[in-house]
C-alpha cells in the first residue's frame, strides 16, 4: 500500500485474486465499509489499472493496481438557508417540488452551501434535521443535475426515505422529461440502450461502455421539430447518472446547451445558457398509503423562451 496525501494505492496480492473490487478495497482499508467504496466507484474516484473503475463487482487479479482519490471528509454541519422552494405537493411523508435550473440538490465537492438540502432545512427543520444527515443528503432519494430543472420528490421521514428509494430501485416510478436535442430524427419515436459507466478518458463524464457499467434504457418521442433541433418527450426506465444526456449524445443528438456532452456547437443559431433538459412528470407510489402520486412541473421560462427562439412549439397540457 502506498499513501500520498489525498490518494492511496493498493497492489492486489495473489491471495486477493478473484475477489470483487469493493471487497479488496474494504480489506485494504478496513476502517471503511464496502458501501463507502461502492459510492467512491460510482463517483469515479477509484482508478483500476489507471482507468476509472466502472463496477464494484469487477473481479481483480494479482498485480492489479488500485488508486483511490479520497473524498473530502464530511465535517460540514448542515445549516438552514432561506432558499425559495416551488412546492407542488406536500404532506407529513413527502415533499414534491419544481427544482429550478442552477440549484444543486445536496452539498458536495465545491458546493457546500446554497443547495436544496439547506433550503429544505429552512422549510421544515424539524423534519429534515431529525433524519440521518451523515452523508449531507437527508431526504434525498433521487437527483437532478444542477442545470436540469423539474419535478423532484423528497422524503420527510426515514421510513418514507427507505420506501421511496426502494420504489426507484425496483422501477415502480415513471420519469418523463422534456429535452431539446440537436438535429432531426428519422423516426417519430425510438429507444436507446447501452450500459453507462464512468468515461475511461474523463472522470467527470459518463459514457456508453462495453465493459462494466450498468444497463440503461431510454425511450423518446418527437413532439416538435425545427431546422436545427427536435423537442423530445423522454422516458427513462433506469436511473443512471447523466443517462439522457449520455444516451442522446451516443446517437449524435446531444442536448442543446450541454457543454459536457457536445451540445454547444458553434453553428447553432441559438445557444441557451444551460442544457435544455426538464424533468416534466413523475409518478410513484406514496411511501405510506401506496397510492400512485402523479406530479407535473411546468417548464421554466428560459426553456419556453428557448423553444420560441428555435421555432419549436411548446408541449401541450397533456
Amino acid at each position: 500500500m502506498n499513501e500520498t496525501g489525498k490518494q492511496s494505492e493498493w497492489l492486489v496480492s495473489m491471495e486477493q485474486s478473484g475477489l470483487r473490487l469493493d471487497q479488496v478495497l474494504a480489506v485494504a482499508w478496513p476502517d471503511r465499509s464496502r458501501a463507502f467504496f461502492q459510492k467512491c466507484i460510482s463517483e469515479g474516484t477509484v482508478l483500476f489499472n489507471s482507468t476509472p473503475a466502472n463496477s464494484s463487482s469487477k473481479r481483480v487479479k494479482a498485480g492489479d493496481r488500485i488508486l483511490v482519490h479520497w473524498p473530502e471528509p464530511a465535517s460540514q454541519v448542515l445549516c438552514a438557508e432561506n432558499i425559495p422552494l416551488n412546492i407542488l405537493q406536500e404532506d407529513e411523508d413527502i415533499l414534491v417540488l419544481n427544482k429550478p435550473a442552477g440549484l444543486v440538490v445536496h452539498p458536495g465537492s465545491g458546493n457546500t452551501t446554497g443547495t436544496l438540502v439547506q433550503g429544505l432545512l429552512f422549510h421544515d427543520e424539524e423534519a429534515f434535521s431529525g433524519m440521518d444527515a451523515e452523508d449531507l443528503r437527508p431526504g434525498i432519494v433521487h437527483r437532478l443535475d444542477k442545470d436540469t430543472s423539474g419535478v423532484l420528490v423528497v422524503a420527510k421521514t426515514t421510513k418514507a426515505e427507505a420506501a421511496l428509494k426502494e420504489s426507484f430501485k425496483s422501477r415502480h416510478t415513471e420519469k418523463t422529461y422534456l429535452a431539446v436535442a440537436i438535429g432531426s430524427f428519422q423516426h417519430p419515436s425510438g429507444e436507446i440502450s447501452g450500459s453507462i459507466g464512468r468515461s475511461p478518458h474523463k472522470r467527470r463524464k459518463m459514457a456508453v461502455v462495453s465493459d462494466g457499467g450498468k444497463p440503461a434504457l431510454t425511450r423518446y418521442r418527437i413532439l416538435a421539430e425545427s431546422a436545427s433541433c427536435s423537442l423530445l418527450e423522454v422516458q427513462i426506465l433506469t436511473g443512471r447518472t447523466h443517462q439522457i444526456r449520455v444516451h442522446l449524445a451516443s446517437i449524435h443528438h446531444p442536448i442543446l446547451g450541454d457543454s459536457l456532452y457536445g451540445g454547444r456547437p458553434a453553428r447553432m443559431p441559438f445557444l441557451p445558457q444551460r442544457q435544455l433538459l426538464h424533468a416534466w412528470k413523475l409518478s410513484f407510489p406514496h411511501p405510506t398509503s401506496g397510492e400512485i402520486i402523479r406530479c407535473k412541473a411546468a417548464p421554466p421560462q428560459d426553456f419556453l423562451d428557448a423553444l420560441t427562439a428555435l421555432g419549436l412549439s411548446a408541449p401541450g397540457a397533456g
